[in-house]
């Protein structure tokens, strides 16, 4: 008997992916998606690559008993519904930033505050890369890391392991993302005609994903740029180490921390066109992109990572989440490799 899942936020660019995902899930069906806006709506009326899917969308108001609810919804939603989830899922997914932070004082900092601090201690961190599984196994309110700190997180996470980044050194992170991570309504800045061509600075200091990146990796100085593509993430790391390091050390840190993760690959200045890591290789999929290089001059390491923001970005990543916590195979559904060539998808 399949597993029942609801996404609530469904007409979202976040929403359709979780649906494209849960529709080709060995383990889950899909029986209910909502949407204010759209309701009675068929699901290929908002989302083109699933109209083959026999569902339409239905009122929040109104949420199915199911063994799991993805939210994939705007910051604030989750908090102030958790209750009705909970009461609707043994098991809930959010891919908001609602309950992402260890503290209240990090909401009123980065955010409008909190309504409800005292579930963050029952909140679980949904990294896979990062949470110990034995921490995910079981959880029944996961928080879904943010596209931008996961990009930085996975890039940075092996120098962290490995005591090569200590909290001390300085580390500089120059992100550049996609429109789509504005969303669905992500309003004029998102347009065509406004992003076309542009390299723009939207959050030159103070992003709120700064917070979920030092919760893990400590002090950073963070950048965000808007970029003239659809989907991805791209984090240029920075990193000047109090001790000097070789490219062996490296290469040592890396391949211990990610040998055996099915989703994180190795790019560090091979042969080929794509000799780093390249959003557009990762298109589609879960897979993060992660390399380094060392310069020579000055011990600065130059650490790369690539992730589709929508998938290891959000909707893979909380697939890969539920899979760890409901005792699945981490890879089901979650095992399409990106398309070459390809153009902007």
């Amino acid at each position: 008997m399949n597993t029942t899942a609801a996404v609530v936020g469904a007409s979202g660019f976040t929403g359709g992916e979780l649906l494209r995902l849960l529709a080709g899930h060995p383990e889950f069906e899909v029986v209910q998606a909502t949407s204010r806006q759209y309701e009675r709506k068929t699901i290929g009326h908002v989302h083109p690559n699933l109209r083959g899917m026999d569902l339409r969308f239905s009122t929040p108001e109104e949420l199915q008993s199911v063994d799991v609810l993805f939210a994939a919804t705007p910051h604030g939603v989750s908090m102030e519904h958790i209750d009705a989830f909970r009461e609707a899922a043994g098991t809930v997914v959010d891919l908001s930033a609602d309950f992402r932070l260890d503290s209240h004082d990090q909401y009123e900092e980065y955010y409008d505050g909190h309504s409800r601090p005292e579930l963050l201690s029952e909140s679980v961190y949904a990294l896979p890369e990062l949470t110990p599984h034995d921490r995910l196994s079981g959880a029944d309110l996961i928080a879904a890391g943010g596209c931008n700190a996961t990009a930085t997180i996975l890039g940075l996470l092996p120098l962290v392991e490995s005591d090569i980044l200590s909290g001390s050194e300085r580390t500089v992170v120059d992100v550049k993302v996609g429109s789509s991570e504005g969303g669905a309504g992500g309003g004029e800045a998102s347009s065509h005609a406004e992003r076309s061509g542009v390299v723009r600075p939207y959050a030159p200091t103070g992003h709120r994903h700064e917070a979920e990146i030092e919760q893990f990796i400590g002090s950073v100085s963070f950048t965000v740029h808007a970029v003239e593509m659809v989907r991805g993430a791209s984090a240029t790391c920075h990193v000047f180490p109090d001790e000097p390091v070789t490219k062996g050390d490296l290469w040592g840190a890396y391949r211990e921390q990610y040998e055996d993760e099915p989703f994180v690959e190795l790019v560090a200045g091979g042969g080929g066109v794509y000799r780093y890591p390249e959003p557009k290789a990762v298109a589609g999929t879960n897979t993060a992109e992660v390399g380094f290089e060392l310069d020579p001059a000055n011990g600065r390491i130059v650490v790369f990572s690539a992730i589709d923001n929508m998938m290891k970005g959000s909707a893979g990543q909380a697939v890969h989440a539920a899979n760890v916590a409901l005792g699945f195979e981490e890879t089901a559904g979650l095992d399409f490799r990106g398309l070459h060539p390809v153009g902007e998808p």
